[in-house]
């Protein structure tokens, strides 16, 4: 099993580094995310794991800097999700297509770095490829978990309305 650091946080707000043996910030804990770093934040008196809830605070941290990640469009739509049928689909979907991206990110930049050597249409090319037939197979994941089908042509249609 990973061995996670430990941060504890305190009455005060504050956040406490137990590695580092110091009192951090925010942009501390946002320096750990980025620098891939396992943890999880511990709130001092109840021993309740908060790490989600201090990840959210720096979203929306970041969220009020610059150019935002989260239309308010897309956030209306995830708290639509709150409570319905589908809150546990729409979160696998999220977090399928996040990991997803990261994965492609990671690929796109040895990619990049391998066209250098080579044709970079043909690089392009595989990285397209690739892509389009990973998101086939998410929607399709999707639509089989919302109990949907694909037909023939793309469009997805009630499984329901097949049967009868």
């Amino acid at each position: 099993m990973e061995d996670k650091r430990i941060i504890k946080k305190y009455p005060n707000r504050r956040l406490y580094d137990t590695v580092e043996s110091k009192y951090i910030t925010l942009a501390d804990v946002r320096g750990l995310v980025v620098e891939n770093v396992a943890f999880c934040v511990k709130d001092q008196k109840s021993g309740e794991d908060i790490t989600r809830s201090i990840l959210l605070q720096i979203i929306s941290e970041q969220e009020g800097c610059g150019e935002p990640i989260f239309s308010t469009d897309a956030l209306t739509r995830i708290i639509r999700f709150y409570g319905d049928t589908v809150q546990g689909v729409a979160a696998s979907f999220l977090e399928q297509s996040l990991s997803l991206f990261s994965e492609q990110q990671k690929r796109f930049h040895a990619q990049i770095n391998e066209a250098v050597k080579r044709n970079p249409l043909t690089a392009m090319t595989e990285i397209t490829q690739h892509n389009l037939e990973m998101i086939k197979k998410m929607q399709d994941s999707f639509f089989k978990a919302a109990g949907l089908s694909r037909r023939q042509d793309g469009e997805a249609e009630d499984s329901d309305k097949n049967r009868g």
